[in-house]
C-alpha cells in the first residue's frame, strides 16, 4: 500500500465515510462513555467523602459519655451521613414513642426497629443510584459497537463490489476502519463493568456496617436506654 493511502486512513477518514447510522452509533457509544465517566468519578468521590463523614462521627459516638451527649451533638451538628442519619432518626423514633397514634400503636420497639430498618432501606436504595446506567453501559457497548462494526463493513463491501477491485489493499483499509466501533465499544464498556462491580463490593460492605450498626443502636436505646458509657461491640472496632 502506498504512504499516501496509509496517510488517508484513519478515524478521521471513517468519519467522513460513515453514513447516518454509523454516526449515531459513534454517538450513541460517546453519551454511554460521558454518562460512565461521569458516574464514576462522582460515585468515588460521594463514597469517599461519605466514608470519612462516617468514620469521624463513629468516633466521636463511641466516645461519647451517653447518648444525651450524641444527641446534643446532632443538634450542634447536624446529620451528614448514614450512620449520623441512623442514629438521628432512632432518637426520633425514641421521642415519639409516647405519642398515641398509629405509628407508635405496636410498641416502642416495634416502631423502633421499623424505623432502623426503614433507614437503612433507604440507604440501600440511595447507594444504588448510577449502578443502572454502569450495568447497562458495561453490557451493551460491545454489542452496539459490533452493530457499528458490521455495518461499517456491509457498506466497505458495498463499495469494493461496486469499483470491482478486491485486492487486500482495497479491503484492509475500509474493514480495518469498520473495526473502530468494536474498539470503541470496549473501550466504553470495560471501565464501566469494573466501576460496576467496585462500586457493588462497595455498597454491600456499606450497608452491612451499617446494618450492625442499627442493632447496636437498638440495643443502647432498649436494653441500655443510653445510660452509662456503652460498651462499643463489634460496630466500634469496625470503625
Amino acid at each position: 500500500m502506498e504512504p499516501s493511502a496509509i496517510d488517508g486512513l484513519g478515524f478521521a477518514h471513517f468519519l467522513t465515510q460513515t453514513d447516518g447510522v454509523g454516526k449515531a452509533v459513534l454517538g450513541t457509544l460517546l453519551l454511554l462513555s460521558v454518562a460512565s465517566w461521569y458516574l464514576i468519578v462522582t460515585r468515588f468521590v460521594a463514597n469517599a467523602l461519605a466514608q470519612r463523614k462516617a468514620d469521624a462521627f463513629l468516633r466521636r459516638f463511641w466516645q461519647a459519655t451517653s447518648l444525651t451527649e450524641v444527641e446534643a451533638s446532632l443538634r450542634a451538628q447536624p446529620a451528614d451521613n448514614a450512620f449520623a442519619s441512623l442514629v438521628q432518626r432512632a432518637l426520633d423514633a425514641l421521642a415519639d414513642s409516647g405519642k398515641d397514634n398509629l405509628a407508635v400503636a405496636g410498641g416502642m420497639t416495634e416502631y423502633l426497629t421499623r424505623t432502623l430498618n426503614n433507614e437503612v432501606d433507604g440507604e440501600a436504595a440511595a447507594s444504588e443510584y448510577g449502578l443502572t446506567v454502569l450495568a447497562s453501559a458495561g453490557s451493551a457497548s460491545p454489542y452496539v459497537g459490533l452493530f457499528g462494526t458490521v455495518w461499517g463493513i456491509y457498506h466497505a463491501l458495498v463499495q469494493i463490489g461496486l469499483s470491482g477491485q478486491g485486492t487486500l489493499d482495497k479491503v484492509a483499509g475500509p474493514v480495518g476502519e469498520a473495526l473502530i466501533m468494536t474498539a470503541l465499544g470496549l473501550a466504553v464498556a470495560i471501565p464501566a463493568v469494573l466501576a460496576y462491580n467496585a462500586f457493588n463490593r462497595r455498597n454491600r460492605m456499606w450497608l452491612s456496617r451499617l446494618e450492625s450498626f442499627a442493632h447496636d443502636l437498638y440495643v443502647l436505646l432498649t436494653v441500655k436506654g443510653g445510660n452509662g458509657k456503652p460498651v462499643a461491640p463489634a460496630a466500634a472496632q469496625r470503625s
